[in-house]
């Protein structure tokens, strides 16, 4: 789709790998990122403050008017995603809600474990529909107030509607559900995740979390480490979802996009780097 407004799928699309990195949800740190080489970036709202009215402000300073004027759609350049604060356990579905309401393209939820939390996790960005109507499951139940986001992505409400659902199960959807994937129990589960729920976007593992349960903090290059991360690609790939990875760096970039990984976040830095197939991203 030459139209697509996520430029996180289009990336997909094309059989590329995304690139991505986290950003606090502040003005300056919008503006550096609105025009840098990036497919996307994951507003990391778990371990910094879940300030809804940050995330509205920082989502209109990552639009850049200038690229909007020569560009086939409104959207950003950048994809904005956003990691919510709830654990998968708590079934937090009004974080999902908000943030989707101001305009992001998706939501990182972090420690999802089992299929309950999966599934939970997707019904929460989509929007109820008759039990009739294609693609029913899962279960839709986010609230309804699209007003901000049709705005924000250039829609009319009812484009909105058309397109505001989670990819790939719904082909035209521009909304992302991503799963953190950052424990033992999540991994064993993992099988069972991708094969009961639908829609989801892409895994992406928590190595500083795995670790710490694998007695290995911050030991990314362990093999303990590598074995259980390796788990979770093969699983990812079995079921045909993109797997991604939080710790990308010029050194292991091309070991990483070998290896399967196709959402591959880097610390956001304001000089440029070449990391991988010729493509400047920002990282360190």
């Amino acid at each position: 789709m030459s139209n697509r407004l996520n430029g996180i799928i289009r990336a997909w699309e094309a059989n590329k790998p995304a690139f991505t990195c986290f950003a606090k949800s502040d003005k300056q740190t919008a503006i550096d990122l609105s025009d840098s080489p990036y497919d996307g970036l994951v507003f990391e709202m778990e371990h910094n403050p879940f300030d809804m009215a940050a995330l509205g402000d920082a989502l209109q300073y990552l639009l850049n008017r200038k690229q909007i004027h020569s560009a086939a759609t409104l959207a950003p350049n950048v994809t904005p995603l956003v990691r919510i604060p709830s654990n998968g356990a708590e079934m937090n579905q009004a974080e999902a809600k908000q943030a989707l309401d101001r305009g992001v393209y998706g939501v990182v939820w972090p420690h999802v474990k089992t299929v309950e939390q999966a599934y939970n996790a997707v019904a929460s960005c989509r929007y109820a529909r008759p039990k009739n109507a294609p693609l029913y499951e899962p279960k839709g139940v986010r609230g309804d107030g699209p007003a901000t986001a049709a705005r924000y992505w250039g829609l009319s409400q009812q484009d909105y509607y058309h397109v505001a659902d989670v990819w790939p199960l719904a082909p035209q959807g521009e909304l992302l559900v991503g799963l953190m994937i950052e424990s033992v129990e999540a991994i064993e589960n993992l099988d069972d995740m991708l094969a009961n729920v639908p829609g989801i976007g892409f895994c992406l593992i928590g190595e500083g979390d795995l670790s710490q349960e694998l007695g290995r903090p911050r030991q990314y290059e362990h093999p303990d480490v590598l074995d259980a991360m390796a788990k979770v690609v093969a699983t990812c790939k079995k079921h045909n979802v993109v797997v991604g990875h939080p710790h990308v760096t010029s050194k292991n970039v091309e070991r990483l996009m070998g290896e399967g990984f196709r959402f591959l976040m880097s610390a956001p830095q304001r000089s440029y780097g070449v990391v991988g197939q010729g493509r400047e991203i920002v990282g360190y």
